[in-house]
């Protein structure tokens, strides 16, 4: 009898304890905690990259770190790329993703995406004797694209027999256009400007337009109220102009989400 009810009352505890698990709160765990998991990118630049000294900066580093400061606590960064910034969120590594991320149905199936933070498109690039209008005709050209960025998963749906050169971030992506070792980049707008500018002597010219593809922060599917603040978050800081300064710091231009680029 009292056997029993020892197994009774551990059952008890046991279903307490999953249901205190099932309803725990990722904002208030931060909170609680006074640490926020930030994961950004530093192969991305004006979003994320090494200075010098080799410290993060960027729109998104800044973006994290604007985060932390409101919500009052300790921020700690780490590094992510397009393949694993999803794997992060789903195996908690990250409490939020700040990574110029597109919203997609596919990925609704897993994370959840905050409001746009940022509005920035998709495209092709190369040099201007290439002619190429759209993924259909994208033939044997080599295009380099980061792996399962939004860019990469458009051209290989528009066209399955494209010849995509994926690449573990973009940086490397980057690196394998500007070398020669692919004829056309895939990335996003505000990338292949500051590449542009980077490179003077590198023809970035605009083959065609995959989409708009603004900028969210994701977090794990279930986190409401995490997602409810950082909306919260980016209201509030486009209309009192922070984020705009953002935009004007590290992209050169005013923030205009209503407007592609």
């Amino acid at each position: 009898m009292l056997k029993n009810c020892i197994r009774s009352l551990a059952i008890v505890l046991l279903s307490l304890g999953l249901l205190n698990t099932a309803l725990a709160d990722k904002l208030q765990d931060i909170l609680s905690k006074g640490v926020v998991r930030i994961g950004v990118p530093l192969d991305v630049p004006p979003f994320g990259s090494q200075n010098v000294n080799r410290v993060a900066e960027g729109f998104d580093v800044d973006m994290a770190d604007m985060v932390a400061k409101a919500l009052g606590v300790k921020l700690e960064l780490t590094q992510i790329t397009g393949a694993n910034r999803l794997p992060f969120l789903l195996t908690d590594k990250v409490d939020v993703v700040i990574s110029v991320m597109g919203a997609t149905p596919e990925r609704a199936k897993q994370i959840m995406f905050t409001a746009p933070y940022a509005n920035t498109s998709l495209a092709v690039y190369g040099p201007k004797n290439i002619t190429v209008k759209s993924a259909a005709e994208l033939g044997t050209y080599r295009v380099a694209a980061a792996k399962g960025t939004t860019q990469e998963l458009a051209l290989s749906t528009a066209n399955p027999r494209a010849n995509m050169m994926r690449t573990e971030d973009d940086a490397t992506a980057a690196a394998a256009y500007l070398s020669g070792q692919a004829q056309l980049f895939s990335t996003n707008s505000i990338v292949a400007i500051d590449l542009a500018k980077k490179n003077p002597n590198k023809e970035f010219d605009l083959k065609f337009n995959i989409r708009n593809s603004p900028a969210h922060m994701g977090v794990k599917m279930g986190e409401h109220n995490l997602a409810r603040w950082l909306d919260t978050f980016i209201f509030f800081n486009t209309q009192n102009t922070e984020l705009d300064k953002l935009h004007q710091k590290w992209l050169g231009r005013s923030m205009d989400p209503m407007q592609p680029l």
